[in-house]
């Protein structure tokens, strides 16, 4: 039978807490081990689900521990991908066409190759217990336009496709992403146009 509780009183360098159990009785003891990602450390206030079992010494631990936020559905990252390579080949075809500066184009490649490349690093940091990448540093590639490498990133890797709160934040870093290409390249923009030229 599986319960659902919250973490708390997590100490992350001995690598163990407590699960208190929703509706109330006593908290649950769990160890790291017992979470079936291991690619994720524990947080207090994180929501997850267990099954008990009796230890050696009688009493009741947490174990086949999921966070309640790994469940969230993945089918809509085959659409994501496929809406990454339909935007940059509209990107690559209107550079070709001279409907939009190359400046901008080349901004969208360097920033998905670092987004890769970051993305890389924290899943291999998640794997060996060292220090990750902040969520926020993610964010920002995404929202400067290296969103597209964040999302073959994210299925490539198997990482941070399944976190329910980084997933609506990073929708909402595509959102803001693609609302300011549209600014930029609208007719009240011609001014930001003319300067990315000159630059080249």
């Amino acid at each position: 039978m599986r319960y659902q509780g919250r973490v708390t009183s997590w100490k992350d360098e001995q690598g163990f807490g407590f699960i208190t159990p929703h509706g109330g009785g006593n908290q649950i003891f769990v160890h790291i081990t017992a979470f079936t990602n291991c690619y994720r450390r524990p947080m207090n206030n994180d929501i997850v689900t267990y099954t008990v079992k009796k230890a050696a010494n009688g009493k009741l631990q947490a174990e086949h521990v999921k966070y309640i936020d790994d469940a969230v559905p993945s089918k809509d990252g085959t659409f994501l991908l496929f809406f990454a390579i339909v935007f940059l080949a509209c990107m690559a075809t209107a550079v070709f066409l001279s409907k939009l500066q190359p400046l901008i184009f080349y901004l969208y490649i360097a920033a998905s190759l670092l987004s890769l490349i970051v993305y890389q690093r924290d899943k291999s940091a998640a794997k060996r217990n060292l220090r990750r990448t902040p969520e926020i540093t993610l964010h920002i590639l995404a929202l400067i336009g290296g969103w597209p490498g964040a999302i073959l990133a994210q299925r490539w890797f198997r990482h941070k496709s399944k976190k329910l709160s980084f997933q609506l934040l990073f929708w909402m870093t595509i959102t803001l992403n693609c609302a300011a290409l549209a600014w930029l390249l609208s007719s009240g923009s011609t001014t930001a146009l003319s300067f990315l030229a000159s630059s080249q």
